[in-house]
């Protein structure tokens, strides 16, 4: 893993301190080198679930402004791709965040996939290979 994609799960650990998963957060991404990409999906989701924390929306934005986390996908070009995977795991469900975040890693096989959303251990790059993710241990 050369790149790394964020997913919406350790953005909103990053900053919420009361997050159970917030010192994992903190010292996975003190390991990595930015810019962290994502996807506009992710941005919107995380600002929404940090709402309720004061300046919550704004510290997203901040991460944006600064450069270290990078919306770099677009939806526009990619929306076939995006369709086919949506549909393919619709049982799952797959959230359009998590759809992009999969064309990503399809897109670029130098790309992991920081997240805590154990879907991701389901969902296969081009359908039958697995992706790149960190994530916390599993305690199942």
């Amino acid at each position: 893993m050369i790149r790394s994609a964020i997913d919406t799960g350790p953005l909103v650990a990053l900053l919420n301190s009361r997050d159970a998963h917030h010192r994992w957060a903190t010292q996975t991404l003190d390991k990595i080198s930015p810019p962290l990409h994502t996807c506009e999906a992710v941005v919107s989701e995380a600002c929404f679930l940090v709402r309720n924390l004061k300046g919550g929306p704004d510290a997203v934005l901040a991460l944006l402004a600064r450069g270290l986390v990078v919306p770099d996908f677009h939806l526009d070009s990619e929306l076939d791709a995006i369709r086919k995977l949506v549909s393919k795991y619709s049982t799952v469900p797959m959230s359009l965040a998590d759809a992009c975040l999969v064309r990503m890693a399809e897109l670029d096989h130098d790309l992991g996939i920081i997240t805590l959303d154990e879907d991701f251990r389901i969902y296969r790059r081009h359908g039958r290979q697995q992706l790149p993710v960190v994530m916390p241990e599993s305690r199942s």
